[in-house]
């Protein structure tokens, strides 16, 4: 004879149905709660717009507020970011973007582990191919047509706006630039003295394009030199006036 102590044969049969259709339903509650955090899943952080008030500043201590406000993880070298500045980021970005225009002007590059981590280098130039139609300059005088292509570029950027109109400050820049004459990269060396002027300046080289294709021969990054009337050089405006934009 078997003892069933606390409850009947009948009764434990009842119990065990029960158990196991409660465990069906907790199964499936659980299934459905996952489904539902699926479909309501949160947006990367990445891809959330917030506000953000950084102001221009030594690069780490930038960064590091930049880490705290958007919960990105950022891992650099102090070597690396010593005597940079970012420029300020004021208003509603995504992660990604506040990143962009922090580093803008600063020559350096994030490379991502994850979404919300990330590391600092060094810019490099991304290989882009060449369009067949425009052939790499390689003789002296082509390589003389570049550096006039250069100039030209530079002086019709700077002119669509009075914040950059050359003349009235000095600046040291240095840009990486692709094969296809476009600037991947720039570095604001020395600051203008205005920050309003130095986030213009960074945006305007953000955006130029040489229109010859880059010699394989050209040492990259590539300093620039702006220098206030005073030095007894300037850039003329007078061709590029009606030009507008920047």
């Amino acid at each position: 004879m078997t003892l069933f102590r606390g409850t009947s044969a009948v009764q434990r049969g009842s119990s065990r149905d029960n158990l196991q259709r409660s465990a069906t339903h907790v199964c499936l509650g659980l299934l459905l709660g996952l489904l539902a955090g699926e479909a309501g899943a949160e947006p990367s952080p990445a891809d959330l717009r917030m506000t953000l008030h950084i102001p221009a500043q030594d690069l780490a201590p930038a960064l590091d507020q930049y880490s705290r406000a958007t919960g990105v993880a950022v891992l650099v070298d102090s070597q690396l970011s010593r005597g940079r500045r970012s420029l300020s980021v004021d208003g509603e970005y995504t992660a990604a973007e506040a990143l962009r225009r922090l580093l803008g002007g600063s020559g350096l590059m994030a490379r991502y582990a994850r979404a919300d981590a990330f590391t600092l280098q060094v810019a490099e130039v991304e290989d882009v191919p060449v369009s067949a139609d425009k052939p790499s300059p390689a003789s002296a005088a082509l390589n003389r047509s570049y550096a006039t292509a250069v100039q030209a570029a530079i002086e019709r950027n700077l002119c669509r706006s009075p914040l950059t109109r050359p003349g009235s400050y000095r600046a040291v820049l240095q840009v990486w630039v692709g094969r296809d004459g476009v600037v991947q990269h720039n570095r604001l060396v020395t600051s203008t003295g205005d920050v309003r002027r130095d986030n213009a300046l960074v945006e305007s080289f953000r955006t130029l394009t040489i229109d010859r294709p880059t010699p394989s021969a050209l040492r990259q990054p590539v300093t620039l030199l702006l220098l206030p009337e005073s030095a007894g050089k300037r850039m003329e405006c007078t061709r590029w006036e009606g030009v507008s934009g920047g």
